[in-house]
C-alpha cells in the first residue's frame, strides 16, 4: 500500500521516537533525540559515522532503523570522542576509512547478553552490502576498492566470511590488498578492545587506501571525478556534514544551518532598533465590513468540513484533564471518619453512615496558545489553518482550558523603517534583526471564542502577511503564557517555513534568524515552564522543535489529523 506524504512523515516520527527511546535506555543519556532524521544530544547534532548506519525511516524497515540506533549506542558507549578526534586524519579518503573502521570496532562490543543487538547489526551490514553492490557503485575502481576494504575489515573483526553474493566479485581486489593490509588487519582484530592501539592499525589501512585511490585517480586522468567526491558519494559519509535536508517523498524538512554571525556573538541575539515594533489587536487592522465577509466565508468552509467538535473535545480531555478535588460527600458507609457524626454512634450503635469521601472530578488547569506564522507563503494555506485553529480553540474551551490565538509578521517588506535607520547610521556590521516586528493578537485568553470570532476572521486579510521573525515571536508568546495562572502552559507554533527576513539575512548571514529560533526553543524547553510544539504546514519542523508534527493542508481536516494533533499535545511526538 502506498502511503501519503503525511502518513510517511508520521511513520518516520514514530520510528524515530522508538529508536530514541532505545538509545536513551542503552546509554543512560536522557538528552538523546531525533530531529529531522538526525540524532541530537541536547542541542548538539551527532554525526552518522558509517555508511551502513545511514537509513531513511520513510523507506527502510524498522529493523534497519533499530540497527542504526544500536550502532550509535555502541559508538557513544565504547568510543572516546576526544581520542578519536585527535587521531582522525584530515585527508578526505583517510577520514572516510578511519571513521568506518572505528564504527566497525565498537560493533564488536555488542554485549553477549543482548544477542538481538548483534543480530540487528549483522543483518543491517549485510543488507547495506547487497544494496551497495546491486546499485552499481562497485563498477568503478574506486567504489570497488572501498567496498572490498569494508568487507575485509568487517569480516576480520566479526570473524565471519564476507558476503557470499559478492565474494567472487571482490576476490581479485581482495587478493591484491592482502599483502599490504595483512598486518594491519591482524592488528584490528587483536586490539579491538583498546581504542588507542586499534587507531594505529586503522590509520595504516586508511593511508594505504588513500594512496591507492590517488593512484587510480592519476591513472584515470583529469576527466575522472575527484576521488574525495567519488568516495563521499559511494560511502555517503561526508554527506553527514551537510546541513540541508530534504524529503523526496512529499513532506520536506526545514532547511537550516550554522550562522557564523550568531556564533561569533556567543549566541547573543541582537536587535538594531525596537522603535518601530508593535503589538496590535488584529481586528483593528481590518474594516468591520470586511471582517464580517471573512467571517461568513470561514463559517461556510467550516460547515462544509463537518468537524466533530464534541469528539475532539473528548480526545483533548483525555490528555489534558486531571483529577481535582471538588467538595466532599457526607453520610457515606466508608471513607474518612466524620467527627461531627460520632454522637450518632452512641445513640445508634448500628449506624454506619459516619464517613465522608472527597469528591474527585476531572478538570483542566491548562492554557494553550496557538501562534500562527503570518509570513507571505502562509496566506496560501490560511483558510484551512484558521479552521483548524478555531476547531482546537472551541474544543479546548469545551473542556475548560484557556486559549489564545496569536500571530506574527513584520511591519514592512525588506526591513522598512528599521533598515532605513541602519542605512542612515552608516550600516554598522552585525546589526542583528533589521525589520519592524509586528505581533498580532486575534484572541486573548480573557475572551471566549464566541466573543472573538469576528476578530479571528482578520487572518484572511492578505496584506497582513509579510516576513517572519519566529524566535522573537516564540519568546513573546511564552511570556504571555507565563503571565497566566494556569499550571500547565502549551504553545503550538503553526508555520510553513523557516524564519525569513531579507534585510536581516543580507546584513548578517542566511541562518541568523534560524539559529536564534533554535536557541529560543531550546532555552524554553530547558526552563520547562512552557511546552513548545511545532505544527508544520507541509513541512517537517523537527530541525527547530523537538516535539512537532508535519501536516498536509491540501487535504481535508479529517478526524485522523486532529487525533495526531491530540497525540502531539499529549507528548507522543519528538519527546
Amino acid at each position: 500500500m502506498t502511503l501519503s506524504a503525511q502518513q510517511q512523515a508520521r511513520r518516520q516520527q514514530r520510528i524515530e521516537e522508538l529508536c530514541a527511546a532505545s538509545l536513551r535506555a542503552m546509554t543512560g543519556e536522557a538528552g538523546l533525540h531525533y530531529r529531522g532524521r538526525r540524532l541530537y544530544q541536547g542541542e548538539t547534532r551527532l554525526p552518522t559515522h558509517a555508511p551502513h548506519l545511514r537509513i531513511d525511516p520513510a523507506q527502510d524497515d524498522f529493523a534497519d532503523c533499530r540497527a542504526a540506533a544500536d550502532g550509535m549506542a555502541l559508538r557513544l558507549l565504547h568510543s572516546d570522542a576526544t581520542l578519536h578526534r585527535d587521531r582522525c586524519p584530515e585527508d578526505p579518503i583517510e577520514h572516510l576509512v578511519f571513521e568506518l573502521l572505528e564504527q566497525l570496532r565498537v560493533e564488536t562490543r555488542a554485549p553477549n547478553d543482548m544477542p538481538g543487538m548483534a543480530s540487528n547489526l549483522l543483518r543491517r551490514f549485510e543488507r547495506w552490502s547487497r544494496d551497495f553492490y546491486r546499485s552499481g557503485l562497485t563498477e568503478g575502481s574506486i567504489g570497488l576498492l572501498l567496498y572490498t576494504v569494508a568487507q575485509m575489515c568487517w569480516s576480520r573483526l566479526q570473524a565471519r566470511p564476507v558476503l557470499e553474493e559478492t565474494e567472487d566479485y571482490i576476490e581479485g581486489t581482495r587478493a591484491s590488498l592482502v599483502r599490504e593490509l595483512g598486518t594491519a588487519l591482524y592488528g584490528l582484530r587483536r586490539q579491538r578492545h583498546d581504542q588507542a592501539a586499534y587507531a594505529e592499525h586503522a590509520l595504516a589501512i586508511a593511508r594505504i587506501v588513500a594512496t591507492r585511490v590517488r593512484a587510480e585517480r592519476a591513472q584515470a586522468g583529469d576527466d575522472e571525478e575527484d576521488p574525495a567526491e567519488a568516495a563521499s558519494d559511494a560511502f555517503a559519509l561526508l554527506l553527514d556534514l551537510e546541513d540541508g535536508d530534504g524529503d523526496e517523498d512529499g513532506v520536506a524538512a526545514a532547511t537550516t544551518g550554522h550562522s557564523k554571525t550568531f556564533e561569533d556573538a556567543a549566541q547573543a541575539y541582537r536587535v538594531f532598533t525596537t522603535r518601530f515594533d508593535r503589538e496590535v489587536a488584529a481586528g483593528s487592522l481590518v474594516r468591520r465590513a470586511l471582517l464580517r465577509e471573512n467571517r461568513e466565508r470561514l463559517d461556510q468552509a467550516t460547515t462544509e468540513q463537518g468537524i466533530n467538535l464534541p469528539r475532539l473535545a473528548r480526545r483533548l480531555g483525555s490528555v489534558l484533564w486531571e483529577p481535582r478535588t471538588d467538595g466532599r460527600s457526607f453520610g457515606e458507609e466508608e471513607g474518612h471518619i466524620d467527627g461531627r457524626r460520632l454522637a450518632q454512634l452512641v445513640s445508634s450503635p448500628t449506624e454506619r453512615r459516619l464517613f465522608y469521601r472527597d469528591q474527585v472530578k476531572l478538570g483542566t488547569d491548562c492554557a494553550v496558545s496557538l501562534l500562527i506564522d503570518c509570513s507571505g507563503s502562509m496566506k496560501h494555506h490560511i483558510v484551512p489553518v484558521t479552521m483548524m485553529a478555531e476547531s482546537l480553540i472551541r474544543a479546548l474551551e469545551m473542556i475548560g482550558a484557556s486559549t489564545e490565538l496569536l500571530g506574527f509578521t513584520t511591519g514592512a517588506w525588506n526591513g522598512g523603517r528599521a533598515y532605513q535607520a541602519w542605512m542612515r547610521g552608516g550600516r554598522p556590521r552585525g546589526p542583528g534583526r533589521l525589520n519592524e516586528v509586528c505581533h498580532l493578537v486575534f484572541k486573548d485568553a480573557e475572551r471566549s471564542w464566541r466573543r472573538a470570532r469576528t476578530d479571528i476572521a482578520a487572518l484572511l486579510k492578505p496584506d497582513l502577511f509579510r516576513e517572519g521573525i519566529d524566535g522573537e515571536a516564540v519568546d513573546w508568546a511564552c511570556e504571555r503564557l507565563l503571565a497566566r495562572p494556569e499550571t500547565r502552559r502549551l504553545l503550538i507554533v503553526i508555520s510553513d517555513g523557516c524564519p525569513a527576513d531579507s534585510a536581516t539575512n543580507l546584513a548578517n548571514d542566511t541562518y541568523y534568524l534560524d539559529n536564534h529560533l533554535k536557541e529560543v526553543v531550546a532555552r524554553r524547553t530547558r526552563e520547562g515552564q512552557v511546552e513548545v510544539l511545532g505544527l508544520g504546514v507541509g513541512l517537517d519542523l523537527s530541525p527547530f522543535y523537538r516535539r512537532c508534527l508535519a501536516t498536509d493542508m491540501a487535504q481535508a481536516l479529517d478526524t485522523h489529523l486532529f487525533d495526531e494533533i491530540v497525540e502531539l499535545i499529549g507528548g507522543r511526538h519528538r519527546r
